[in-house]
């Protein structure tokens, strides 16, 4: 059930907001195994020039970037699925993106079960009613 959020930049395009959709929906489904009926992604673009990697925008470097945030219910996930994760996505964004910055962050946010959930109800909720 993770809700993902893609920062993309440079201006708004449907082929490119599709592209990322569905790289980061298979990865997020192959490297850490959620189910695609609950994987949620906003993709929100921000201008070239408003974007800053070392005190200059990607405009003037010539670069392009994107930060990723994904959710997911802490204690699913190995720490080897979640580097493996941060390298598939990094890899597949620089296929999409050209000029890649490398300073391109992925933060996969572990969060409680208990803190956390869908539908108005918790990932621990969900957990204790499957016996598991």
């Amino acid at each position: 059930m993770p809700h993902i959020v893609v920062h993309l930049s440079g201006q708004p395009d449907a082929d490119l907001t599709r592209q990322t959709v569905d790289a980061v929906a298979e990865l997020t489904q192959s490297v850490l195994g959620k189910q695609l009926p609950v994987i949620a992604i906003t993709v929100q673009y921000i201008a070239a020039e408003t974007w800053f990697i070392g005190g200059q925008s990607l405009a003037a470097l010539g670069k392009s970037a994107f930060h990723l945030d994904i959710s997911i219910t802490d204690e699913t996930n190995t720490k080897a699925e979640k580097a493996r994760y941060l390298r598939e996505v990094h890899a597949a964004m620089a296929r999409l993106r050209p000029n890649l910055h490398e300073v391109s962050y992925i933060h996969v946010i572990d969060a409680r079960g208990a803190a956390y959930g869908y539908g108005g109800k918790t990932q621990e909720y969900r957990h204790q009613q499957a016996g598991v």
